[in-house]
Parts: C-alpha cells; structure tokens; sequence
C-alpha cells in the first residue's frame, strides 16, 4: 500500500485554497461536492502525494464536526488499495475496529473506507481504491 493523500480540514475552500497553491505553486482541481459525505472537495496533486482540502457543506458533515471539536488541520491519511473489500474483511479479522465495513463512494468517484482512530493509535486511517471503468 502507498500513501495515496493527506486530507486537511478547512473551514473555507475559497479562503484555504490560494494559501496552499501558493505553498506547493500547483493549481487545484475544481472543487467536487461530495454528497454522501456532505463535504466540497478539493485537491492538489504534487509529485509524490495529493493535498485533499474539504470544507464541511452541513452541520452533521464529519468535517464540520471535526473542526468544531478540534479546528482546522489534519484530518486523515488515505493509503491505496488494490482491494479495499478484501483489506476491511483482513482487517477486521485481524481486530481493527472499522468505521466503514463495506466502501462507500468518495471523492473523484474512487471507493473509501475509514478505520476508527481507537484502533490506530488515534489517526483517522482512510482506505481507498481507484475504480474500474465499466
């Protein structure tokens, strides 16, 4: 597996995002809504790892309620899997607590799970895997 992004919490796409294409001199992609996380998305692609910004778009968006229980920063690590289907049931059977046991469709349409913070050490863990096209 490799570290596929770093996801960042931020209040404001329109305020954080000049700031980071600043700091890396890359653009950002065109910032993707989300609706089953209930978060805007948006990414900038440096030469080894994505910088995922995501602005929480409700009251009950995992992001909004994580900027109000801890501010703006860090929110996960997403490491790439070849088959996060078969990764969730490994580690699951391994003692991993889940938040997701089956993946649920993230940002640019690629399948994501996370694993709960209590079982790694306190860090938001995301799986992620790029989808096929059919």
């Amino acid at each position: 597996m490799k570290l596929e992004h770093i996801g960042i919490a931020v209040k404001s796409l329109q305020e954080s995002i000049p700031v980071f294409e600043k700091i890396f001199k890359v653009k950002a992609t065109q910032i993707e809504y989300v609706e089953e996380q209930k978060v805007n998305v948006a990414k900038l692609h440096l030469e080894n790892i994505d910088i995922e910004l995501l602005e929480g778009t409700d009251v009950d968006s995992p992001i909004t309620k994580f900027i109000e229980k801890r501010g703006e920063g860090i929110h996960h690590c997403s490491f790439e899997s070849e088959n996060i289907t078969e990764k969730l049931k490994e580690l699951k059977n391994n003692d991993i607590k889940l938040i997701n046991e089956e993946p649920k469709i993230g940002s640019d349409n690629m399948l994501i799970a996370f694993l709960h913070p209590k079982s790694t050490a306190g860090v938001l863990i995301e799986l992620s895997q790029k989808r096929t096209k059919e």
